[in-house]
C-alpha cells in the first residue's frame, strides 16, 4: 500500500463503525495542533510498520461561508477542538498495545487519552456513529453560518439606515442576506441586509 493509499484510508469516515479487533479512542492535544498531530501520527504509523495497529485517524472539521460586502470566504473550523479520534487494535485483555500507546504519547502535542482512573476509555457506539457522521460532512457545498434567527430584534449598524431598528423577517442563507422589516416614516418596510451590516439589539 503506498503512502497515499493508507493516508486515504485513514482519511476515510465512510467504513464500518470499528474496524476487527479495533475500537476508537480520544486524544487530548494541544489547541490548534490537531491537524499537525494527526500528520505526525500518520507519519509515524507508516515508519514504524504499525499500520495493523492503527486504523483511522481523524479530526472532524466542518466548512462554513461567510459573505461580507458581496466576497465569499469560507473558513474550516474543528468540530472538536482540541481532541483527535484514533481507532486502534487492543491487546486480548482490552489494554492498547504499548508500542502504540508510547508512540502516540510521545507525539508533540499530544497531551493524554480520555479515560478514567488514568485508563483510556474507548468511545461508546453512539459517539462513534456521531463522530464518523461529522469527518464524512460534503465539503463541496459549504453552508452559510446564519448568526440571526427569525422574529429577533436587530439594530443595522451599516448603510444607508444605520441606526434604525427593526425584526429579522427571513434568512436568506444562500445569498448571505437577512431580511429585516424595519419602520420608515410609520410604514413597515423590508430591507434585505448583509449579516456584518446589523447587530443585536441591546437589552433585548
Amino acid at each position: 500500500m503506498t503512502d497515499t493509499a493508507h493516508r486515504e484510508g485513514l482519511l476515510d469516515a465512510d467504513g464500518p463503525l470499528r474496524q476487527e479487533g479495533m475500537n476508537w479512542f480520544v486524544l487530548r492535544v494541544a489547541s490548534n495542533k490537531e491537524s499537525s498531530v494527526r500528520e505526525t501520527l500518520l507519519r509515524k504509523v507508516q515508519i514504524e510498520n504499525m499500520a495493523h495497529l492503527v486504523g483511522r485517524i481523524l479530526v472532524p472539521t466542518e466548512k462554513t461561508k461567510t459573505i461580507k460586502a458581496g466576497k465569499t470566504k469560507i473558513t474550516e473550523t474543528k468540530l472538536y477542538p482540541g481532541y483527535v479520534f484514533v481507532e486502534m487494535k487492543l491487546e486480548p485483555d482490552g489494554r492498547i498495545p504499548q508500542d502504540v500507546f508510547f508512540l502516540i504519547k510521545e507525539t508533540t502535542g499530544v497531551g493524554d487519552f480520555v479515560g478514567t482512573a488514568g485508563r483510556p476509555t474507548a468511545m461508546k457506539e453512539h459517539e462513534i456513529e456521531k463522530m464518523l457522521v461529522d469527518s464524512r460532512k460534503p465539503e463541496d457545498q459549504p453552508s452559510v453560518r446564519m448568526v440571526f434567527e427569525k422574529g429577533e430584534h436587530v439594530t443595522i449598524k451599516e448603510g444607508p439606515f444605520q441606526g434604525y431598528e427593526g425584526t429579522v423577517d427571513e434568512l436568506l442563507p444562500d445569498k448571505g442576506l437577512v431580511r429585516v422589516l424595519v419602520t420608515i416614516f410609520g410604514r413597515q418596510a423590508p430591507i434585505e441586509l448583509e449579516e456584518w451590516q446589523i447587530g443585536k439589539s441591546e437589552g433585548v
